[in-house]
Protein backbone atom coordinates (compact mmCIF):
# COMPACT_ATOMS: atom_id res chain seq x y z
CA UNK A 1 0.00 0.00 0.00
CA UNK A 2 1.24 3.58 -0.96
CA UNK A 3 2.26 5.82 2.35
CA UNK A 4 1.42 9.08 1.90
CA UNK A 5 2.94 10.07 4.38
CA UNK A 6 6.27 9.14 2.58
CA UNK A 7 5.43 11.44 -0.23
CA UNK A 8 4.86 14.29 1.75
CA UNK A 9 8.20 14.18 3.86
CA UNK A 10 10.45 13.90 0.87
CA UNK A 11 8.35 16.52 -0.77
CA UNK A 12 9.00 19.28 2.04
CA UNK A 13 12.74 18.00 2.45
CA UNK A 14 13.55 18.61 -1.37
CA UNK A 15 11.26 22.06 -1.47
CA UNK A 16 8.73 21.00 -3.22
CA UNK A 17 5.35 22.55 -3.51
CA UNK A 18 2.42 19.92 -4.27
CA UNK A 19 1.53 22.36 -7.36
CA UNK A 20 5.72 22.33 -8.51
CA UNK A 21 5.67 18.45 -7.87
CA UNK A 22 2.40 18.10 -9.73
CA UNK A 23 4.07 19.93 -12.58
CA UNK A 24 7.18 17.59 -12.70
CA UNK A 25 4.54 14.50 -12.10
CA UNK A 26 2.46 15.58 -14.90
CA UNK A 27 -0.73 15.87 -12.76
CA UNK A 28 -2.79 18.24 -11.05
CA UNK A 29 -1.74 19.38 -7.52
CA UNK A 30 -5.15 18.25 -6.34
CA UNK A 31 -4.14 14.46 -7.22
CA UNK A 32 -0.40 15.10 -5.27
CA UNK A 33 -2.90 16.10 -2.06
CA UNK A 34 -4.77 12.39 -2.39
CA UNK A 35 -1.58 10.42 -3.25
CA UNK A 36 0.12 12.55 0.44
CA UNK A 37 -3.20 11.80 2.21
CA UNK A 38 -4.45 8.30 1.21
CA UNK A 39 -7.27 8.80 -0.95
CA UNK A 40 -5.81 7.34 -3.88
CA UNK A 41 -2.29 5.54 -5.17
CA UNK A 42 -0.51 6.48 -7.98
CA UNK A 43 0.03 4.81 -11.19
CA UNK A 44 3.31 2.69 -11.46
CA UNK A 45 4.59 5.50 -14.23
CA UNK A 46 4.09 8.08 -11.34
CA UNK A 47 5.68 6.01 -8.79
CA UNK A 48 8.85 5.75 -11.26
CA UNK A 49 8.74 9.31 -11.61
CA UNK A 50 9.27 9.99 -8.55
CA UNK A 51 11.99 7.61 -7.83
CA UNK A 52 13.51 9.71 -10.32
CA UNK A 53 12.65 13.06 -9.02
CA UNK A 54 13.81 11.50 -5.28
CA UNK A 55 16.96 9.37 -5.84
CA UNK A 56 14.86 6.48 -4.04
CA UNK A 57 13.98 3.00 -4.69
CA UNK A 58 10.15 1.79 -5.62
CA UNK A 59 10.04 0.24 -2.06
CA UNK A 60 10.73 3.97 -0.12
CA UNK A 61 6.78 4.50 -0.74
CA UNK A 62 5.27 1.06 0.30
CA UNK A 63 6.87 1.20 3.87
CA UNK A 64 7.26 3.39 7.05
CA UNK A 65 10.53 6.00 6.35
CA UNK A 66 13.37 5.03 7.82
CA UNK A 67 14.67 8.36 8.80
CA UNK A 68 10.70 9.30 10.50
CA UNK A 69 11.47 6.60 13.01
CA UNK A 70 14.72 8.30 14.11
CA UNK A 71 12.92 12.03 14.53
CA UNK A 72 12.81 12.02 17.97
CA UNK A 73 14.40 15.86 18.34
CA UNK A 74 12.44 18.51 16.09
CA UNK A 75 13.32 22.15 15.10
CA UNK A 76 10.80 25.62 15.68
CA UNK A 77 11.13 26.80 11.93
CA UNK A 78 10.44 30.23 13.51
CA UNK A 79 14.22 29.99 15.02
CA UNK A 80 15.51 29.85 11.48
CA UNK A 81 17.83 32.89 11.52
CA UNK A 82 18.22 33.79 7.69
CA UNK A 83 20.91 36.05 6.01
CA UNK A 84 17.96 37.27 3.44
CA UNK A 85 15.12 39.06 1.92
CA UNK A 86 13.26 36.34 2.18
CA UNK A 87 13.67 35.79 6.14
CA UNK A 88 9.84 35.93 7.16
CA UNK A 89 8.83 33.36 4.04
CA UNK A 90 6.72 30.59 6.11
CA UNK A 91 7.09 28.15 3.21
CA UNK A 92 10.68 28.49 3.11
CA UNK A 93 11.29 28.10 6.60
CA UNK A 94 9.27 25.31 6.99
CA UNK A 95 11.17 23.38 4.16
CA UNK A 96 14.61 24.40 6.04
CA UNK A 97 13.36 23.22 9.29
CA UNK A 98 12.45 19.54 7.93
CA UNK A 99 15.49 19.02 5.91
CA UNK A 100 17.65 20.31 9.39
CA UNK A 101 15.12 17.51 11.13
CA UNK A 102 16.18 14.39 8.49
CA UNK A 103 19.24 15.56 8.82
CA UNK A 104 19.22 15.15 12.39
CA UNK A 105 17.32 11.43 12.34
CA UNK A 106 20.01 10.89 9.66
CA UNK A 107 22.53 11.24 12.55
CA UNK A 108 21.22 10.00 15.01
CA UNK A 109 21.70 6.46 12.69
CA UNK A 110 25.17 7.08 13.08
CA UNK A 111 25.58 8.23 16.60
CA UNK A 112 24.39 4.86 17.55
CA UNK A 113 27.79 3.52 15.97
CA UNK A 114 29.82 6.23 17.39
CA UNK A 115 29.63 9.49 19.98
CA UNK A 116 30.11 12.81 18.30
CA UNK A 117 32.29 15.91 19.83
CA UNK A 118 31.06 17.66 22.88
CA UNK A 119 28.92 20.16 22.50
CA UNK A 120 31.04 23.04 23.95
CA UNK A 121 28.85 25.59 21.76
CA UNK A 122 25.91 25.34 24.38
CA UNK A 123 28.32 26.35 27.14
CA UNK A 124 29.57 29.17 25.15
CA UNK A 125 26.17 30.19 24.72
CA UNK A 126 25.16 30.38 28.40
CA UNK A 127 28.22 31.90 29.10
CA UNK A 128 27.29 34.80 26.52
CA UNK A 129 23.73 35.01 27.74
CA UNK A 130 25.25 35.81 31.25
CA UNK A 131 27.76 38.17 29.81
CA UNK A 132 25.13 39.83 28.14
CA UNK A 133 22.86 40.25 31.21
CA UNK A 134 25.73 41.45 33.60
CA UNK A 135 27.10 44.00 31.66
CA UNK A 136 26.14 47.46 32.10
CA UNK A 137 27.72 48.93 28.91
CA UNK A 138 25.71 49.57 25.47
CA UNK A 139 24.84 46.43 23.78
CA UNK A 140 26.81 47.77 20.80
CA UNK A 141 30.06 47.74 23.25
CA UNK A 142 28.60 44.25 25.09
CA UNK A 143 28.52 42.09 21.18
CA UNK A 144 32.12 43.01 20.56
CA UNK A 145 33.71 42.45 23.74
CA UNK A 146 31.05 39.11 23.44
CA UNK A 147 33.24 38.42 20.28
CA UNK A 148 36.23 38.64 21.47
CA UNK A 149 35.26 36.20 24.19
CA UNK A 150 33.87 34.19 22.20
CA UNK A 151 37.06 33.51 19.95
CA UNK A 152 38.82 33.11 22.82
CA UNK A 153 37.23 30.55 24.39
CA UNK A 154 37.19 28.87 20.88
CA UNK A 155 40.56 28.97 21.14
CA UNK A 156 40.80 30.76 17.49
CA UNK A 157 44.09 32.30 18.36
CA UNK A 158 44.75 36.58 17.33
CA UNK A 159 46.63 35.57 13.28
CA UNK A 160 44.15 34.64 11.26
CA UNK A 161 40.70 32.26 10.15
CA UNK A 162 41.98 29.62 8.22
CA UNK A 163 40.64 26.86 10.80
CA UNK A 164 37.18 28.47 11.64
CA UNK A 165 35.19 25.84 10.21
CA UNK A 166 36.84 23.06 11.80
CA UNK A 167 36.91 24.85 15.54
CA UNK A 168 33.31 25.46 14.78
CA UNK A 169 32.75 21.65 14.29
CA UNK A 170 34.86 20.39 16.64
CA UNK A 171 33.57 22.54 19.89
CA UNK A 172 29.71 20.68 18.56
CA UNK A 173 28.21 22.39 15.16
CA UNK A 174 26.79 20.67 13.25
CA UNK A 175 27.53 22.04 9.49
CA UNK A 176 26.37 21.53 5.84
CA UNK A 177 26.32 23.00 2.82
CA UNK A 178 23.62 23.31 0.17
CA UNK A 179 22.34 25.37 -2.87
CA UNK A 180 19.46 27.28 -0.75
CA UNK A 181 18.64 29.59 -2.99
CA UNK A 182 20.44 32.98 -4.80
CA UNK A 183 19.09 34.87 -1.96
CA UNK A 184 20.18 33.26 0.78
CA UNK A 185 23.63 33.41 1.86
CA UNK A 186 22.62 30.67 5.08
CA UNK A 187 20.65 30.45 8.52
CA UNK A 188 21.54 28.54 11.56
CA UNK A 189 19.57 27.25 14.37
CA UNK A 190 19.40 25.11 17.69
CA UNK A 191 17.45 21.80 17.75
CA UNK A 192 14.78 21.09 20.66
CA UNK A 193 17.91 19.14 22.18
CA UNK A 194 20.20 21.98 22.55
CA UNK A 195 22.46 21.24 19.17
CA UNK A 196 23.49 23.98 16.98
CA UNK A 197 22.73 23.87 13.36
CA UNK A 198 24.63 25.86 10.27
CA UNK A 199 23.61 25.29 6.73
CA UNK A 200 26.06 27.43 4.43
CA UNK A 201 24.69 28.17 0.75
CA UNK A 202 27.08 26.99 -2.11
CA UNK A 203 26.11 29.23 -4.70
CA UNK A 204 28.31 32.80 -4.01
CA UNK A 205 31.31 30.70 -2.38
CA UNK A 206 34.40 32.63 -1.77
CA UNK A 207 36.59 31.55 0.87
CA UNK A 208 35.82 35.63 2.87
CA UNK A 209 32.57 34.66 1.66
CA UNK A 210 32.16 31.39 3.94
CA UNK A 211 34.16 32.96 7.10
CA UNK A 212 32.08 35.67 7.17
CA UNK A 213 28.72 33.30 6.88
CA UNK A 214 30.17 30.98 9.84
CA UNK A 215 30.61 33.90 11.83
CA UNK A 216 27.57 36.03 11.33
CA UNK A 217 25.36 32.47 11.98
CA UNK A 218 27.75 31.89 15.19
CA UNK A 219 26.35 35.55 16.15
CA UNK A 220 22.67 34.56 15.94
CA UNK A 221 23.43 30.83 17.50
CA UNK A 222 25.11 32.79 20.25
CA UNK A 223 23.11 36.36 20.70
CA UNK A 224 19.62 35.58 19.38
CA UNK A 225 18.63 32.00 21.24
CA UNK A 226 14.97 31.22 21.35
CA UNK A 227 13.94 34.41 18.84
CA UNK A 228 11.16 33.50 16.79
CA UNK A 229 12.70 35.35 13.22
CA UNK A 230 9.32 34.27 11.06
CA UNK A 231 7.28 36.39 13.78
CA UNK A 232 9.10 39.92 13.62
CA UNK A 233 8.51 43.12 11.71
CA UNK A 234 11.56 44.09 9.03
CA UNK A 235 12.76 46.93 11.54
CA UNK A 236 13.71 44.00 13.53
CA UNK A 237 14.80 41.68 11.88
CA UNK A 238 17.18 44.29 10.45
CA UNK A 239 18.36 45.17 13.91
CA UNK A 240 19.12 41.41 14.77
CA UNK A 241 20.90 41.18 11.43
CA UNK A 242 22.71 44.28 12.23
CA UNK A 243 23.99 42.92 15.53
CA UNK A 244 24.92 39.35 14.09
CA UNK A 245 26.93 41.32 11.50
CA UNK A 246 28.60 43.83 14.38
CA UNK A 247 29.55 40.41 15.76
CA UNK A 248 30.94 38.77 13.25
CA UNK A 249 33.30 41.92 12.46
CA UNK A 250 34.58 41.64 16.16
CA UNK A 251 34.87 38.03 16.35
CA UNK A 252 36.57 37.99 12.80
CA UNK A 253 39.19 40.57 13.62
CA UNK A 254 40.26 41.34 16.65
CA UNK A 255 40.77 44.50 17.77
CA UNK A 256 43.83 44.92 18.77
CA UNK A 257 46.13 42.89 16.10
CA UNK A 258 44.30 44.00 13.23
CA UNK A 259 44.88 47.64 14.31
CA UNK A 260 48.25 47.02 14.44
CA UNK A 261 48.35 45.23 10.78
CA UNK A 262 46.14 48.63 10.09
CA UNK A 263 49.52 51.12 10.46
CA UNK A 264 50.94 48.76 7.58
CA UNK A 265 48.41 49.97 4.90
CA UNK A 266 50.14 53.20 2.51
CA UNK A 267 46.81 54.06 0.94
CA UNK A 268 43.70 53.20 3.17
CA UNK A 269 41.32 55.04 0.51
CA UNK A 270 42.15 52.89 -1.84
CA UNK A 271 40.91 48.94 -1.97
CA UNK A 272 43.68 47.20 -3.50
CA UNK A 273 46.02 48.06 -0.27
CA UNK A 274 43.78 45.76 1.71
CA UNK A 275 44.44 42.52 -0.34
CA UNK A 276 46.75 41.22 1.93
CA UNK A 277 45.08 41.83 5.10
CA UNK A 278 42.74 39.88 2.99
CA UNK A 279 44.99 36.96 2.59
CA UNK A 280 46.12 37.15 6.46
CA UNK A 281 42.52 36.95 7.72
CA UNK A 282 40.32 35.43 4.88
CA UNK A 283 37.74 38.60 4.90
CA UNK A 284 36.66 40.42 2.03
CA UNK A 285 38.65 44.02 1.33
CA UNK A 286 34.61 45.49 2.17
CA UNK A 287 34.25 44.04 5.21
CA UNK A 288 37.68 44.95 6.34
CA UNK A 289 37.44 48.31 5.59
CA UNK A 290 34.21 48.42 7.36
CA UNK A 291 35.82 47.30 10.19
CA UNK A 292 38.49 50.09 10.18
CA UNK A 293 35.82 52.65 9.86
CA UNK A 294 34.14 51.47 12.74
CA UNK A 295 37.14 51.08 14.90
CA UNK A 296 37.67 55.07 13.70
CA UNK A 297 41.04 54.10 11.60
CA UNK A 298 39.81 55.44 8.71
CA UNK A 299 37.62 58.71 8.71
CA UNK A 300 34.37 59.17 7.00
CA UNK A 301 35.84 60.85 3.87
CA UNK A 302 38.35 58.38 3.21
CA UNK A 303 35.88 55.25 3.80
CA UNK A 304 33.44 57.42 1.48
CA UNK A 305 36.02 57.40 -1.26
CA UNK A 306 37.33 53.53 -0.69
CA UNK A 307 33.89 52.72 -1.49
CA UNK A 308 33.87 54.68 -4.58
CA UNK A 309 36.53 53.09 -5.79
CA UNK A 310 34.78 49.47 -4.29
CA UNK A 311 31.88 50.26 -7.07
CA UNK A 312 34.45 51.39 -9.58
CA UNK A 313 36.83 48.77 -9.78
CA UNK A 314 33.73 46.58 -9.87
CA UNK A 315 35.62 44.53 -6.57
CA UNK A 316 31.34 44.06 -5.15
CA UNK A 317 30.81 41.70 -7.58
CA UNK A 318 34.03 39.71 -7.28
CA UNK A 319 37.32 40.72 -5.34
CA UNK A 320 40.87 40.22 -5.59
CA UNK A 321 41.56 36.82 -4.18
CA UNK A 322 38.54 35.13 -4.28
CA UNK A 323 39.54 32.61 -6.61
CA UNK A 324 42.60 31.86 -5.08
CA UNK A 325 41.93 31.30 -1.54
CA UNK A 326 40.61 27.88 -1.15
CA UNK A 327 37.20 27.40 0.28
CA UNK A 328 36.65 25.23 3.16
CA UNK A 329 33.85 23.06 3.59
CA UNK A 330 32.13 21.05 6.53
CA UNK A 331 34.56 17.94 7.28
CA UNK A 332 32.88 16.44 10.30
CA UNK A 333 29.88 14.41 8.58
CA UNK A 334 32.05 13.40 5.68
CA UNK A 335 34.98 12.17 8.17
CA UNK A 336 32.23 10.19 10.22
CA UNK A 337 31.20 8.52 7.42
CA UNK A 338 34.39 7.82 6.21
CA UNK A 339 35.07 6.09 9.49
CA UNK A 340 32.06 4.08 9.68
CA UNK A 341 33.14 2.91 5.95
CA UNK A 342 36.58 2.15 6.35
CA UNK A 343 36.16 0.26 9.42
CA UNK A 344 33.15 -1.59 8.03
CA UNK A 345 31.02 -0.15 11.08
CA UNK A 346 28.56 0.76 8.31
CA UNK A 347 28.38 -1.06 4.79
CA UNK A 348 26.91 1.52 2.30
CA UNK A 349 24.96 -1.06 0.58
CA UNK A 350 23.39 -1.96 3.64
CA UNK A 351 22.47 1.84 4.70
CA UNK A 352 20.91 2.65 1.00
CA UNK A 353 18.64 -0.65 1.03
CA UNK A 354 17.88 -0.16 4.55
CA UNK A 355 16.34 3.44 3.83
CA UNK A 356 15.37 2.68 0.19
CA UNK A 357 17.17 5.39 -1.31
CA UNK A 358 20.03 5.62 -3.58
CA UNK A 359 23.06 7.91 -3.56
CA UNK A 360 21.18 10.91 -4.69
CA UNK A 361 19.27 11.49 -1.73
CA UNK A 362 22.30 11.54 0.68
CA UNK A 363 23.87 13.87 -1.43
CA UNK A 364 20.61 16.24 -1.62
CA UNK A 365 20.37 15.51 2.27
CA UNK A 366 24.10 16.04 3.71
CA UNK A 367 25.60 17.97 0.47
CA UNK A 368 28.21 15.85 0.39
CA UNK A 369 29.14 14.93 -3.37
CA UNK A 370 28.20 11.64 -4.61
CA UNK A 371 31.84 10.71 -5.87
CA UNK A 372 32.70 10.74 -1.94
CA UNK A 373 29.83 7.58 -1.66
CA UNK A 374 30.43 5.78 -4.76
CA UNK A 375 33.92 4.75 -3.73
CA UNK A 376 32.02 2.65 -0.60
CA UNK A 377 29.47 1.05 -2.86
CA UNK A 378 29.73 -2.54 -2.81
CA UNK A 379 31.92 -3.49 0.34
CA UNK A 380 30.39 -5.05 2.87
CA UNK A 381 30.27 -4.07 6.71
CA UNK A 382 32.64 -6.33 8.61
CA UNK A 383 30.73 -9.33 10.11
CA UNK A 384 31.97 -11.03 13.41
CA UNK A 385 33.57 -14.24 13.43
CA UNK A 386 35.08 -16.87 15.31
CA UNK A 387 38.51 -14.92 14.72
CA UNK A 388 36.98 -12.50 16.17
CA UNK A 389 37.16 -13.56 19.56
CA UNK A 390 39.30 -13.36 22.34
CA UNK A 391 39.35 -16.00 25.31
CA UNK A 392 41.58 -19.02 26.66
CA UNK A 393 40.70 -22.91 26.45
CA UNK A 394 42.47 -24.06 29.90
Amino acid sequence: MFVGTNLTNIRILHGFTRKQLGIDLGVTEQAVWQYENGFVSPKMEVVNRLKEIFSVKSKYFYKEDSLSKHKKVFVNHNHIAYRSSVMNSVQKTQFEAAHIENLIAFLDLMNSKLRFPENRLRELRENVIELMNDNEESRKECISKTAEYARGFLNIGEQDNSNLLFLLEKNGAFVFEKAIGDKIDAYSLWSTDDKPYIMLGNLKKSAARRNFDLAHELGHLLLHYKVEFALHDKKSLREYEHEANLFAGSFLLPKNEFTEDFKAISKVSHPDSYVELKRKWMISIQALAFRAHSLQLISYQQYRYFNIMLNRLKYKEIEPLDRELRVPRPGKIRSILQLLFEKKYLSLDELLDSMEIDIGFLTSLTGIEADFFKQYQYKQAQQFTIRDLDFKVD
